[in-house]
């Protein structure tokens, strides 16, 4: 599956962003969603996953409160809804799938959407 991310940009401390990944063909319910994130200078981090079929919710102790994961099972999308951003939520933002179970591992995700630059000014 091809995954395609949208919706980063230039916001400031405290604003809201919606991050979107659709993907190229129908998601099975087996699969798991995910978003991780990279800032400059530092490696990808989780952020958080949902379960396609159930819609099970699993977040980032960075993420828990301010953070929402959701999806679209008609339009084969996930989303982020960033609140009360911050600016050390700038970076990178990556939607990934992986076909063996929840996870929090990078390596574990199986197919990877391009990512979207989210940056956030104090």
């Amino acid at each position: 599956v091809q995954l395609q991310a949208s919706g980063g940009g230039l916001v400031q401390a405290g604003d809201s962003v919606r991050l979107s990944c659709v993907a190229s063909r129908r998601i099975f319910s087996s699969t798991v969603m995910g978003w991780f994130r990279q800032a400059p200078g530092k490696e990808r981090d989780f952020v958080a996953a949902i379960r396609w079929g159930v819609g099970n919710t699993y977040y980032a102790d960075s993420a828990k409160g301010r953070f929402t994961i959701s999806r679209s099972t008609a339009k084969n999308s996930v989303y982020l809804q960033m609140n009360s951003l911050k600016p050390e939520d700038t970076a990178v933002y990556y939607c990934a799938a992986t076909y063996g179970g929840l996870s929090t591992v990078e390596k574990e995700y199986n197919a990877w959407g391009q990512g979207t630059l989210v940056t956030v000014s104090s």
